[in-house]
């Protein structure tokens, strides 16, 4: 009896120290909850796709790079005054057929922060300059809610050799030096278009009209629009000369 007394007991020892000794499974963390009792598995998720996840940008198609450094590279082709919101091409030096006339360093622009000028315009550098800084400061916004935005500037003159309001006798015009240029209406995107001489006191465009034209002082020198005299009923005239007291703007 006492063998079988010992086996018993020794089968009775290893059978209750073995749930003791045996390793147990660890209990899983409880997932987060989120604000509204629904389990947030965003951690979780965030472990899921390893190494392909965390290379994604890697996979961008390279023509969007591509298109965009050759937008990049016609723009810088096609720009003067070393700005790229400039475009068109350097023409150099124009000499005059009157004393008093001619451009240093002249530039033909076409297009001015991607809106077109409806003719080729002739200018020095600064009156270019200044031309950008009113589209973008006030030509666009003011037009930004009409027919889909300003698409176009209708040019009335820009570099010609004539004396003041174009007088057999006189002071040379700004036009015939390369600071000037004369806007006689907007064309939308949808493709209508707002004239100065119709639009000036229309119900539903003078408010932007009025509003472009008083914006224009500062960047620009001189400003006349259809209150300053009978010559400029139908446009605007900007140019970019300088007096002691400042601007001059009617």
């Amino acid at each position: 009896m006492k063998p079988l007394v010992v086996v018993f007991c020794a089968i009775a020892t290893l059978s209750c120290a073995g749930p003791d000794t045996s390793a147990r499974p660890e209990a899983r963390p409880a997932p987060a909850m989120v604000a509204d009792s629904r389990i947030d598995r965003s951690a979780e998720e965030n472990t899921q796709g390893g190494f392909l996840k965390s290379l994604r940008p890697i996979f961008r198609s390279p023509l969007a790079g591509r298109s965009s450094r050759q937008q990049q590279k016609a723009l810088a082709a096609g720009s003067v005054c070393g700005d790229p919101a400039l475009q068109g091409e350097t023409i150099g030096t124009i000499d005059g057929k009157i004393a008093g006339c001619g451009v240093d360093d002249a530039v033909r622009i076409s297009s001015v922060s991607g809106v077109n000028l409806s003719t080729k315009s002739t200018m020095d550098c600064d009156t270019a300059k200044a031309l950008r800084s009113w589209v973008d400061g006030s030509a666009k916004p003011a037009l930004s809610t009409k027919g889909g935005g300003l698409r176009e500037l209708k040019v009335a003159a820009h570099y010609t050799c004539r004396r003041r309001n174009n007088a057999k006798t006189g002071k040379i015009s700004e036009h015939g030096t390369g600071r000037a240029i004369d806007i006689s209406g907007f064309e939308l995107a949808d493709g209508s278009e707002i004239s100065v001489l119709n639009g000036w006191a229309a119900a539903n465009t003078a408010k932007a009209m009025q509003k472009m034209h008083a914006d224009a002082c500062g960047p620009f020198g001189t400003v006349l629009g259809p209150r300053a005299n009978r010559f400029h009923l139908d446009h605007f005239h900007f140019d970019t000369v300088r007096y002691r007291n400042g601007t001059y703007c009617r």
